[in-house]
């Protein structure tokens, strides 16, 4: 593995609702992908729990709008874009490891438009440029003794062997993307075009066949997420500073985004990280 470089979760918890009490039920790992790999992949990630019997624990999360493949004991699927908040419920002792796409990198190993899995968990087996990690890390990630490090190095190592040597064009996609996500000034479609170099009806074409969701609703999902940032890493927030910093036109606007997306209204969420 080389020094692509992952944040841990307690500096990046995106994703994640309720974050703190999310920490006292299950574990999660992140690892690094190698270089090559690291064109199209931007994470492993372990998810650890042990419950005891009769426990359950139900884990929302709003998804990052890339493609994930996830392994557990019993298989594996492929997760598409997930337009809303996804919900798990979790149990006994088990885990799932997933192989985290960079935003429209999962393009070269699917055949079609990424709209086919936007909302959608198709089992890997029907993805059969990669449908043979199934065979190889479902036996690892069912035995809980084995070690993360070692399940995350035998898929880098597998698919170094998969991923193509030539440059991809979902890989400009994937650029235009990436500048959503670290530049917080970047809150219109015009703005991500303009700071793309290309026209607003380019950028949403390669959204639209690359992620499998339009550029509007990638760089509002990744305003949501540094809201819910805020929260949990300060005690208080400005609100009002926080809706201009992300690009709404008042705090109302923010709320009501905020709401859709996290199932309770900021104050109420924020209350919530308190107790």
């Amino acid at each position: 593995m080389t020094e692509h470089q992952v944040r841990p979760v307690e500096d990046d918890s995106r994703g994640i609702v309720h974050p703190a009490a999310a920490a006292t039920v299950f574990r999660l790992d992140r690892f690094p992908p190698s270089g090559g790999v690291g064109r199209f992949v931007d994470r492993y990630w372990l998810s650890t729990w042990r419950l005891p019997p009769g426990m359950r624990h139900e884990q929302q999360v709003l998804v990052h709008p890339v493609v994930n493949v996830v392994f557990e004991a019993d298989g594996a699927i492929v997760s598409g874009v997930d337009t809303g908040r996804f919900a798990v419920t979790l149990e006994g002792e088990r885990r799932a490891l997933g192989i985290m796409f960079r935003p429209a990198a999962f393009a070269p190993f699917f055949d079609g438009p990424l709209t086919a899995l936007t909302d959608q968990e198709v089992p890997l087996a029907r993805v059969p440029a990669l449908a043979g990690l199934e065979a190889l890390l479902v036996p690892l990630v069912a035995d809980l003794d084995v070690p993360g490090e070692k399940i995350a190095a035998t898929a880098d190592a597998a698919l170094a062997e998969l991923v193509p040597a030539e440059r991809q064009d979902c890989e400009t996609t994937t650029e235009w993307a990436e500048l959503a996500v670290v530049d917080r000034e970047l809150t219109r479609v015009e703005d991500l075009a303009r700071a793309a170099g290309v026209g607003i009806r380019t950028l949403q074409r390669g959204f639209t066949e690359h992620v499998g969701i339009g550029p509007k609703w990638f760089l509002r999902r990744y305003r949501l997420y540094e809201a819910g940032e805020q929260i949990a890493h300060n005690e208080h927030v400005d609100w009002s500073a926080l809706a201009t910093d992300l690009g709404y036109a008042d705090q109302s606007h923010l709320t009501r985004d905020f709401t859709a997306a996290f199932g309770v209204p900021p104050a109420q969420y924020a209350a919530a990280r308190k107790r």
